[in-house]
């Protein structure tokens, strides 16, 4: 397969911004389609890494998808599978664990092209439900695949799924292209109990240079008038609705947003010498990609002091993202600043939880715990590595909080506190997430995870109705210089984007928190 020499020298900018299209178009519904579809299927041989060595499979991927689209259409592909054909030699890994049941989930690598513009998107969390896995003393059935599915006593899993939107920029003669395949599979035994390991990443390329397309896509110019599809009946000959309008701009993304982004990488690539520049931020304006959020959070904060862990939320959030995106492909980094906001019953705070702590090493109180909001939104700060094929990325969490307590009670015995108790001054609470795209794991803005960090919690005061109780609160909760008596860990659920409120995180779920 050849490549162009331009295109080539300028892939890795241009990619590297095309996924910024990926992230964008992802968070918006499809717009109306004003064209037929079509039902897409192609059949690819791939080559797995398999840890005794490379394995062949055969995959079909199929996926509906319309003849035609505006240019800044929101397309997204529906009734996608993706099925892969595992021979029996790639099994026997699993039935050395004495595993009968097989599944997966299956992310594949799309590249989406128009003219010399393209971009790659991530179909991810196609799930495919366990199969039987043959048995070792089972004869191989013929090559015609007789026997449940199975071809030469191997398997076939099948996965689907819900996959993000995309849109091309620019009109011309688009195509879909599958790329590159991840497989998570996981094994059980006969009673259903996971194998040991349980689960086995594999990854997967086409076994040749041959460019198989899903899909070919007519892209319209957006301002040109809709021509009819060649099923519909022309005017007076039976058609009894009015022609179909253009489709509208997909709300939340500038219609021309590609156009744009094109434009600032074609403007950096000029501008760079023929020498290593070492740094080449782009900047791409909010309007551009920032659309909203919500979430919910759950967790617990360790503190030494209080001799066990404090349940914390479930906290709503709701989040505007995007609101910084730096792509720097010299570099081989994207920086994305996204916000949070805290709320519960219209404060900005996290639900009030009960805590229960020994003051002075021996007596025991309870209070109810409230974490207010203070100050700015907290800030979310990603910074991805795009030159690995992982795309590890590290996400940091930063909010201002103020902690208040109330409902005291020492030994079982109310104790007024007043309606003011609380740290003398906001105090910061950082945490981190770290993950990878490929395949998606660890802690991803968009997906959830755990976030882990520290705090340090200032000295108590307005504790107290007739008596000074600050000094109470503060030996017994306050830090003393040392992170390890705060240790806190959230569990996020994903984010439920509201440019596509009939996706399958919204509304909004609550995660199940960890300790």
């Amino acid at each position: 397969m050849t490549v162009d020499a331009r295109a080539a020298a300028r892939r890795p900018l241009h990619l590297a911004v095309g996924g910024a299209l990926v992230v964008a178009t992802a968070l918006i519904p499809s717009a109306e389609s004003v064209a037929a579809d079509q039902t897409s299927e192609v059949t690819i041989p791939y080559t797995c890494q398999f840890p005794s060595g490379a394995e062949k499979a055969d995959v079909t991927i199929k996926a509906v998808l319309p003849v035609s689209a505006g240019a800044g259409e929101g397309i997204r592909p529906a009734d996608v599978s993706v099925e892969v054909g595992l021979e029996r030699s790639a099994l026997v890994r699993f039935t050395a664990l004495e595993a009968t049941t097989l599944s997966a989930v299956a992310e594949l690598t799309v590249r989406n092209s128009v003219g010399e513009h393209a971009a790659d998107a991530s179909w991810q969390q196609l799930e495919a439900p366990a199969v039987d896995l043959p048995a070792e003393d089972e004869e191989q059935v013929d090559s015609q695949g007789e026997g449940d599915g199975q071809g030469a006593g191997g398997v076939v899993l099948t996965a689907t799924g819900d996959v993000p939107t995309v849109a091309f920029g620019s009109p011309g003669r688009a195509t879909v292209t599958p790329a590159g395949l991840g497989l998570t599979l996981a094994s059980f035994t006969q009673d259903g109990t996971p194998t040991s390991p349980p689960e086995l990443a594999v990854t997967c390329e086409p076994a040749d240079d041959e460019e198989r397309p899903l899909a070919r896509i007519t892209v319209r110019d957006s301002t040109s008038p809709t021509a009819p599809s060649p099923s519909d009946p022309a005017p007076g000959e039976g058609a009894s609705e009015p022609p179909a309008k253009p489709a509208r701009p997909a709300p939340g993304l500038d219609p021309d947003a590609h156009r744009k982004i094109d434009d600032l990488t074609e403007a950096r690539l000029g501008a760079l010498d023929d020498e290593d520049p070492g740094s080449c931020p782009i900047e791409i304006p909010p309007e551009w990609v920032m659309t909203t959020a919500e979430t919910y959070a759950a967790g617990y904060a360790n503190a030494v002091k209080l001799d066990g862990a404090a349940a914390l939320g479930p906290a709503f959030m709701k989040v505007v993202l995007n609101k910084r995106y730096i792509n720097d492909s010299c570099a081989s980094t994207v920086d994305v600043t996204s916000e949070v906001e805290f709320e519960y019953e219209g404060k900005r705070q996290l639900p009030p939880t009960k805590a229960t702590f020994l003051s002075y090493g021996f007596m025991p109180t309870t209070a109810t715990m409230v974490l207010e909001q203070v100050g700015p939104p907290a800030v979310v700060q990603t910074h991805t590595v795009t030159n690995t094929p992982t795309y590890p990325e590290e996400s940091t969490v930063t909010a201002q909080l103020s902690m208040r307590l109330y409902d005291v009670k020492v030994n079982g015995v109310p104790l007024d506190v007043g309606p003011d108790c609380r740290t003398e001054r906001p105090f910061e609470q950082v945490l981190k997430g770290y993950g990878q795209s490929y395949p998606p794991a660890g802690y991803l803005v968009a997906y959830g995870g755990n976030l882990t960090g520290y705090a340090h919690i200032p000295p108590f005061q307005g504790c107290g109705v007739g008596e000074d109780l600050d000094p109470l609160f503060t030996s017994a909760i306050s830090s003393v210089g040392k992170k390890a008596d705060n240790y806190t860990k959230m569990t996020q659920a994903p984010l439920c984007v509201a440019t596509n409120p009939e996706g399958p995180d919204c509304p909004p779920k609550v995660p199940k928190p960890e300790r």
